[in-house]
C-alpha cells in the first residue's frame, strides 16, 4: 500500500538526480522549458491547466503531431540560439531565459506549421535578438540606477564552463572591444554562419548597410587581433 505520509515529488526527483548524476540541475531546466512551451502551446486553448488537461489534448486532431512538431523545432534549434544569445549578450547567464521566452513566443504567435523552415529559423533569430537586446537594455537601467543611489556594482550571475584557449579568449575579448551593433552581426555572419540577406532579415537592417558594417567591424577585429590597435 502507498503510504500517504510520504512526499511523492520529492521521491521523484531523488529517482532522477541519481539517475541523471551531475546532469540533473541542467536536466530539470530543460525539462521545465519543455512544460512551459506545452503549458503555452496554442492546441490548450480553452482546457484546463496542469495534467488534467493532457489526456484530452492529446485526442484533439492534430495535437500529438502538433507537439511532436515542435519538440523537433526545439530539437534543432535550442542548442543554437543559446550560443548566439550567449554571445551576443557576452554573457551565457540569461541566455536560458531569453532562449526560453522566444520559444513561448513562438508558440503563441506561430501561425504555419511548427516544423523546421528556414521561416521558422529567421523568426527564432530575430525574436530572440529582441528579448535579448531588451533584456540587456533593461540590466543596464537597473545598473545605472543602482550607481546613481550609490550602491555597490552589481556583480554579474555567470555560469560554470570549461576554461577557453586562448585563441578563443582573444576573439572573446577582441568582439567585446566592437560596438554592440558591429559585434551583433559579426557573431550572425562568422559564428551563425547567415547570409547578408538573412542577417538583414533578422535584424531590420538593409542588406547594403549589412555589408557596409560588417565591412568595417572585420577590420577593427583583424587590427585588434593583428595587434595593430
Amino acid at each position: 500500500l502507498w503510504d500517504v505520509s510520504l512526499d511523492g515529488m520529492k521521491l521523484i526527483e531523488e529517482a532522477e538526480s541519481k539517475y541523471y548524476g551531475a546532469a540533473y540541475p541542467a536536466m530539470k531546466r530543460y525539462h521545465a522549458l519543455r512544460r512551459k512551451i506545452w503549458d503555452a502551446s496554442p492546441v490548450c486553448t480553452g482546457y484546463p491547466a496542469g495534467d488534467a488537461r493532457r489526456p484530452t489534448l492529446l485526442t484533439l486532431p492534430g495535437a500529438k503531431d502538433r507537439l511532436d512538431s515542435l519538440r523537433s523545432l526545439v530539437d534543432e534549434y535550442e542548442g543554437a540560439l543559446l550560443r548566439y544569445v550567449s554571445r551576443l549578450m557576452g554573457s551565457a547567464s540569461y541566455a536560458e531565459d531569453v532562449v526560453q521566452n522566444t520559444f513561448l513566443k513562438f508558440t503563441r504567435k506561430w501561425r504555419k506549421p511548427f516544423e523546421v523552415s528556414p521561416d521558422a529559423s529567421r523568426w527564432l533569430y530575430r525574436v530572440a535578438r529582441n528579448e535579448a537586446l531588451d533584456h540587456m537594455r533593461a540590466e543596464s537601467r537597473r545598473r545605472r540606477l543602482h550607481a546613481e543611489h550609490g550602491g555597490e556594482a552589481m556583480a554579474q550571475p555567470t555560469m560554470p564552463s570549461a576554461a577557453p584557449s586562448d585563441k578563443a579568449r582573444s576573439a572573446s575579448d577582441a568582439l567585446g572591444r566592437l560596438s554592440d551593433r558591429e559585434r551583433e552581426l559579426v557573431v550572425l555572419k562568422v559564428y551563425e554562419e547567415k547570409s547578408y540577406k538573412e542577417i538583414a532579415e533578422i535584424t531590420g537592417l538593409s542588406v547594403g548597410n549589412v555589408g557596409y558594417i560588417l565591412h568595417n567591424a572585420m577590420r577593427k577585429l583583424a587590427a585588434i587581433l593583428g595587434g595593430d590597435d
